[in-house]
């Protein structure tokens, strides 16, 4: 009895008090650990990293096949194959270590990024409105926006897992097959801009993934609406763009917008853009800035309609 009433007896908290912005960053933790036990997530990282390898080796391909065109026919798995007709072929993904080269990365990724977003919204805050969490959370000593902010850290976090990790990774091996000597310092910018794609990437999707959490809540409407947003408007905006000649109407196409303010951070040539034409990199701003705003103000409504218990 002496050892069960020790038990029970009231521990007072001998550790240092901190602010609410680290139980962001507890809530951002515990929701990593959670999103990490889905074994789908595995299976779709898996699918990112091929896309990763992909480039890794193919911008290994390039120069090996750059140094060999003084040869008229190399063999390939066996089977002779011009290397002039290769590398044009490659050379359509710029697989160059120049700007093109991370934002097509960055850009093939995305298919495989929105699905892990759809999920990471159902699980980490989809649930807590449907199972009525979130009024627990917010009955402890921080406030709503604290809330958000530990989601979107940890959804960042897995944005940036599959974007702007591998992306450095590539700028790295490109500087280790050119000069390295000269292709670190001449391209450090390339490096910002990458670091910059991810920050865009990071804050627009991350809000975007909670607020459509907290709208529709549960796995397959997220994911119908984020096809519908990413693919469905993908296509519009292409049929839109060729029937009324008119560039603007890409602007409906929200990775686009995404990709157009990834390449000012790469300081690409609007010019050498794909496909053409394309808006302005002003105009594209305005509408990924338009959708933070809608979801700050969206989150703010909500958020604030939950009842907190004391």
């Amino acid at each position: 009895m002496a050892q069960t009433d020790t038990l029970l007896r009231y521990r007072p908290w001998r550790g240092t008090p901190h602010g609410p912005l680290y139980a962001s960053v507890a809530l951002a933790r515990a929701s990593l650990k959670l999103m990490f036990r889905r074994k789908l997530l595995w299976g779709l990282f898996a699918l990112g990293l091929m896309i990763f390898f992909f480039f890794f080796y193919a911008q290994y391909l390039v120069v090996w096949m750059t140094n060999q065109l003084s040869t008229e026919t190399i063999r390939f798995a066996g089977i002779p194959v011009n290397p002039r007709n290769l590398t044009r072929f490659l050379d359509r993904l710029a697989l160059n270590g120049t700007t093109h080269t991370f934002g097509n990365f960055i850009w093939f990724e995305g298919y495989i990024l929105i699905i892990v977003l759809a999920l990471a919204g159902s699980v980490l805050v989809g649930n807590d409105f449907f199972h009525g969490s979130l009024p627990f959370y917010l009955s402890k000593p921080i406030g709503r926006w604290h809330y958000i902010l530990g989601k979107c850290l940890a959804i960042g976090a897995l944005i940036n897992l599959m974007t702007t990790l591998p992306a450095i990774l590539l700028w790295i091996e490109a500087g280790l097959l050119y000069d390295w000597q000269t292709y670190y310092f001449d391209n450090l910018d390339l490096l910002l801009g990458i670091i910059g794609y991810g920050l865009v990437l990071t804050v627009t999707l991350s809000l975007l993934t909670v607020a459509t959490a907290v709208w529709v809540r549960r796995t397959v409407p997220m994911v119908m609406i984020w096809m519908g947003v990413f693919v469905l408007l993908k296509m519009l905006a292409n049929w839109l763009t060729i029937a009324l000649q008119d560039e603007r109407c890409r602007l409906i196409d929200l990775w686009n917008n995404l990709y157009l303010c990834g390449l000012w951070c790469l300081q690409a040539d609007p010019a050498t853009i794909r496909p053409q034409p394309q808006p302005s990199y002003g105009e594209a701003w305005m509408v990924v800035g338009g959708v933070i705003v809608a979801c700050l103000l969206y989150l703010r409504k909500r958020i604030q309609a939950v009842e907190i218990v004391s």
